[in-house]
């Protein structure tokens, strides 16, 4: 399963996006009628805590690993979404090492963690002394990982919101992360014409954390970036995303 999902982040397994679709809709649905405290304990029974092995060893996450019972199985066995959350993704990573080694950034400052996953970057913009984070998944269950790994940091549990805010009416936020966003390019498109609204409207500061990969470097986007870090990628790293060796973390600056 693991691998799979790997796979299809990389752009490398499209062709049945539909299916997927439908299947990821279906075990929303199966999620739904569960409590909160049954997830937590699915996620605590599938997922082992890290804390090495990233960019950021001293944040630790509720993660896949080799040892974990998913690492393996068939994907049609798990139950919920796709657990884009249960992988530290090396945007994410970049971003949360650079606010990490800059607290300046984010320190004062009301921000946004977009499609959050396992809530790493949040989390980081937090310890970097941010004012107000709010962390965004359209999965539920990667809002309760966010909160179990915000446990795990002592971090107070950050508001999580499971709404799709790519095209909603901008909130006056001082700075939006995204880790690892640009791996369709539909989506892609929507996220440029929703950042530009954010910028001007509210002056956002937009940081985007990305290791190269083909989506993200063929868009138009990408000539309206300016790098900011680049950041060589644990070995580990490298080999569970196929061959990727650096992750970059950018600055978004549209031509308003």
């Amino acid at each position: 399963m693991y691998r799979a999902i790997i796979q299809w982040f990389r752009g490398q397994d499209t062709s049945n996006a539909f299916q997927r679709g439908m299947c990821c809709l279906m075990r929303r649905c199966v999620s739904s009628i569960r409590s909160e405290d049954d997830i937590k304990n699915f996620i605590t029974d599938n997922t082992e805590i890290v804390s090495g092995q990233s960019l950021t060893p001293e944040i630790s996450l509720r993660l896949f690993t080799p040892t974990c019972r998913f690492w393996t199985e068939k994907p049609e066995l798990w139950p919920f979404p796709d657990p884009y959350w249960a992988i530290y993704w090396p945007g994410g990573q970049a971003l949360a090492r650079f606010l990490l080694n800059n607290p300046e950034v984010s320190e004062g400052r009301k921000v946004l963690d977009l499609g959050c996953g396992c809530g790493a970057s949040a989390i980081a913009a937090r310890l970097s002394g941010a004012s107000h984070v709010v962390a965004n998944d359209i999965d539920p269950i990667a809002a309760v990982a966010t909160k179990m790994n915000c446990e795990l940091n002592n971090v107070d549990p950050l508001p999580c919101v499971t709404d799709n805010m790519i095209g909603s009416k901008p909130d006056a936020w001082d700075l939006i992360l995204l880790g690892d966003m640009f791996y369709d390019e539909g989506l892609a498109d929507r996220l440029h014409k929703w950042l530009q609204t954010c910028i001007s409207t509210y002056g956002t500061q937009v940081l985007i954390g990305d290791p190269g990969r083909a989506q993200f470097e063929s868009h138009d986007i990408r000539k309206l970036l300016h790098p900011l870090a680049y950041f060589e990628l644990p070995d580990s790293v490298k080999e569970e995303n196929y061959g990727l060796t650096r992750s970059t973390v950018w600055c978004y600056k549209p031509n308003l």
